[in-house]
């Protein structure tokens, strides 16, 4: 199945009208998070992009309009567009952004490279899901099967005791942006253990999320697995672990994939001049 821009571009579009002066645009910009933004006209065709270095270099003339300074014409893609080909299209060229047009050339949506990213793991996540789909089979001689869906955050059993803080400050991000990689969880009778993804699980429960995005590993002889003790439930009960909020944030240590992507600069602290320590 094609995986097409529609799933994953952004629908409420911060754009611009080409009667914008360049002050207004400067203004927006620095408000926003954005780099650029789409400019459109009266009847919200899409006629260019306008770049934050494109409005630097007219920042001297704050009262003139965009159209006045933009190059017409962008590159875009539709909904239906496959989203590698998209993918394809703003690495050849450098872009962050991808406005989307509609049949008529109207502006309907936004592909940023993040969404790119965001939907290379969420597509990746079903494989965790068959893996430890199939380490439970072997493991209990079961058939085991699994679905996405939504769970219920305070219903989750932790079977990991400690989370690390700037990672899950890295979560926070993430799903501020709607970024929501599925957590996994294994269900047994009224029982949701949380296997993979406690450092997202905090992190929602503390923004006041209800639900996640997860995926559901349920047992096909559910009357068997349950005499099973699994080695998630003894985890659960080392630690005394029965809620999300029972987790251990660790406030004295990085996270692996923090220590090791800041360990070079570390290195090299004291011997960089000012320009290499500021990057």
């Amino acid at each position: 199945m094609t995986v097409r821009v529609r799933d994953y571009m952004v629908l409420e579009v911060e754009h611009l009208r080409d009667s914008t002066t360049v002050g207004e645009a400067i203004d927006r910009l620095i408000r926003s998070r954005h780099h650029g933004l789409p400019v459109t006209d009266a009847a919200q065709q899409l006629v260019g992009f306008v770049s934050a270095k494109e409005l630097l270099r007219h920042s001297d003339d704050r009262t003139t309009p965009l159209a006045s300074i933009i190059r017409p014409g962008t590159y875009t893609a539709t909904p239906e567009t496959g989203l590698d080909d998209a993918a394809r299209i703003m690495f050849r060229f450098g872009l962050r952004d991808l406005p989307i047009i509609d049949e008529r050339g109207r502006l309907c949506g936004l592909l940023a490279n993040l969404d790119v990213v965001r939907s290379h793991f969420e597509r990746a996540s079903p494989g965790k899901a068959d893996m430890l789909k199939r380490l439970l089979s072997e493991r209990y001689g079961l058939p085991f099967s699994f679905h996405r869906g939504l769970v219920p955050i305070d219903r989750l059993t932790p079977t990991q005791w400690k989370v690390f803080e700037d990672e899950l400050e890295g979560r926070r991000y993430e799903l501020e942006r709607g970024f929501a990689e599925p957590v996994l969880v294994v269900q047994k009778g009224e029982t949701w253990l949380l296997v993979d993804g406690h450092h997202r699980a905090l992190a929602a429960r503390e923004m006041g999320l209800t639900q996640l995005q997860a995926f559901v590993l349920t047992c096909e002889r559910p009357e068997e697995f349950a005499t099973q003790e699994t080695g998630f439930e003894r985890v659960a009960a080392e630690h005394h672990l029965s809620t999300v909020a029972d987790i251990e944030i660790d406030r004295s240590a990085h996270h692996p994939l923090i220590e090791v992507t800041t360990q070079l600069l570390r290195r090299f602290e004291g011997t960089a001049g000012p320009e290499q320590r500021s990057v």
